[in-house]
């Protein structure tokens, strides 16, 4: 097969796995209605505004079929534990162009969530996007990220981009406070003891227009961060036409191989060394396990405000397998989703009893 051949055939599955949301939209799993969370004394006057009102906080998710389970018990936790939960909008990007199932999926749920879905096109990143170590890293929709400044309106200034296999167990408008000094557009825990120089290959380290050069002049020395939990700057991001420069490695990628593992390594060639540092608390990455076994990993030394089960394991597939690691019991408590034979109905979660043993300020 020619190389133009061999490209078109990879957009074709590409664009295949990105539309099959939309192919199991109609037969989406069924949900519970959450309980309704309502803003306490001190929140701010809801404005005329809508989802231009300044007293917002923007959180941003993707959304599809195969992950929808995840999507809503993140929102549910994220409400529960909020102060001002009816000042909360969540920004959906979903694959599905044509989004009604999933729309009405999260209002039934939700009867009274601030929300908007945004179309994504998966051509967008189609031509960009190179084979990870695990197919799941490989779909359209996991670079959507990318385009959020592209796709929310203008008057939102900045955003949450939160993962769909996250669990809040605390007030997510402490994260949205975090202070973005000038030099900054990405907000997000950092690493630094993690061995940054594995997230590129031999190939990038050894060539003498890549490697540490690319690194040189920064803030800081770069660190490994997270991109499944970050507080982003839109109006800086566009300044600053950071989705170019994020797909320009891509490209590069293309030609070179120098990363291996999906959306990732893109935005640490762009943002390590200027990523503005935030609590840990607010990433306790890797409860899914690795990308290959996603084995039981326990929780990181430190308090807790937001749990994140990235990895290849998701407590929604264990739980279903009857091999849940002991920290899926706890996901558990915020999963509404409702089994096809009425089994194991969902249930209200304990939050507060969850909460005070998590986080301590």
């Amino acid at each position: 097969m020619g190389g133009e051949a061999m490209r078109a055939g990879v957009v074709a599955v590409l664009l295949a796995v990105a539309v099959s949301g939309a192919a199991a939209a109609g037969a989406l799993p069924r949900f519970a209605e959450a309980p309704e969370y309502r803003n306490g004394e001190g929140c701010p006057a809801a404005a005329a505004a809508g989802v231009c009102d300044p007293g917002l906080v923007h959180i941003a998710m993707t959304l599809d079929a195969h992950y929808l389970r995840g999507s809503m018990a993140a929102v549910y936790s994220l409400l529960k534990h909020a102060s001002c939960p009816d000042s909360i909008f969540f920004h959906f990007l979903a694959a599905d162009p044509e989004p009604g199932l999933l729309r009405r999926a999260v209002a039934a749920s939700f009867p009274s969530l601030r929300f908007e879905i945004y179309p994504f096109r998966a051509e967008a990143v189609a031509g960009l996007i190179s084979a990870s170590v695990r197919a799941a890293l490989e779909a359209p929709l996991n670079y959507a990220r990318n385009h959020l400044a592209d796709l929310l309106p203008r008057c939102v200034p900045r955003a949450i981009y939160l993962d769909s296999d996250v669990l809040a167990a605390d007030d997510v408008r402490r994260l949205w406070e975090t202070r973005l000094p000038a030099a900054a557009v990405v907000a997000a825990p950092e690493y630094c003891h993690a061995n940054f120089s594995r997230y590129f290959t031999p190939a990038f380290w050894s060539d003498p227009g890549l490697g540490a050069r690319v690194f040189t002049g920064r803030r800081r020395p770069p660190c490994y961060f997270n991109t499944g939990v970050m507080v982003i700057d839109l109006r800086r991001w566009r300044a600053g036409n950071y989705r170019q420069r994020i797909e320009r490695w891509m490209e590069i990628q293309k030609e070179k191989r120098i990363y291996e593992l999906g959306s990732l390594p893109p935005f640490l060639l762009v943002f390590a060394g200027e990523v503005e540092a935030v609590d840990h608390r607010w990433n306790q990455h890797g409860l899914g396990g690795d990308n290959v076994h996603g084995s039981c990993r326990p929780l990181h030394d430190g308090p807790v405000s937001l749990m994140h089960w990235s990895g290849k394991g998701k407590p929604w597939d264990r739980l279903d397998a009857g091999r849940p690691c002991p920290l899926d019991h706890t996901w558990k408590s915020y999963d509404l989703y409702i089994p096809s034979d009425g089994s194991g109905a969902a249930s209200p979660a304990s939050g507060p009893a969850l909460a005070a043993s998590l986080f301590s300020w």
